[in-house]
């Protein structure tokens, strides 16, 4: 089981995950959040594919949220009750997918 990470460490992540994004990720309700904002629904549509791929791959999944151009994503490990590495990886593999 994956160890959920204590504030310090969570914090210094998300600051080296803010360091190559095109945007902040946020700490929302416990769960690392960020909202990605496309030019149009085929765009998002094409984003979310290659998102759950990825995910799928690492077997672990996003909470998001769709509606026309924006895609919401929220990451947590629900089995350790919060965010763990696993949230920040994803987040790094999501950073990528959407900078290309």
């Amino acid at each position: 089981m994956t160890e959920m990470l204590s504030g310090d460490k969570r914090d210094r992540l998300l600051d080296e995950l803010n360091r190559t994004s095109s945007a902040p990720w946020t700490i929302t309700y416990n769960k690392l959040h960020k909202s990605f904002e496309f030019t149009d629904f085929v765009s998002a549509f094409g984003f979310m594919t290659q998102v759950a791929i990825k995910a799928e791959k690492a077997n672990h999944h996003p909470e998001w949220f769709n509606v026309y151009k924006r895609v919401d994503i929220d990451l947590i490990t629900h089995e350790a009750g919060g965010i763990t590495q696993k949230d920040f990886d994803l987040a790094g593999s999501i950073e990528q997918i959407y900078q290309r």
